[in-house]
């Protein structure tokens, strides 16, 4: 309880994607009212010519649990 999975483009450090992954499981522990050894987040990287059709058309558009949406559209 609880899974974050993060998407984003390549190019990252494995230091930038840790320190990032810590900082969001402290948020989540904190605001969900749960132990941080109860959190995991994963974080995958998907390259920008694929966003659309893996990311973009199955996750976010029409995307009835999206509590936060993203104020672009694809390209």
């Amino acid at each position: 309880m609880p899974h974050i999975e993060i998407k984003c483009y390549p190019g990252r450090t494995e230091e930038v994607k840790k320190a990032c992954a810590e900082r969001i499981a402290d948020v989540v522990a904190q605001s969900m009212g749960c132990d941080i050894s109860a959190v995991s987040v994963s974080i995958a990287e998907v390259a920008k010519e694929d966003w659309k059709s893996e990311v973009w058309d199955k996750q976010i558009e029409g995307n009835p649990a999206l509590y936060v949406k993203p104020g672009y559209r694809p390209e």
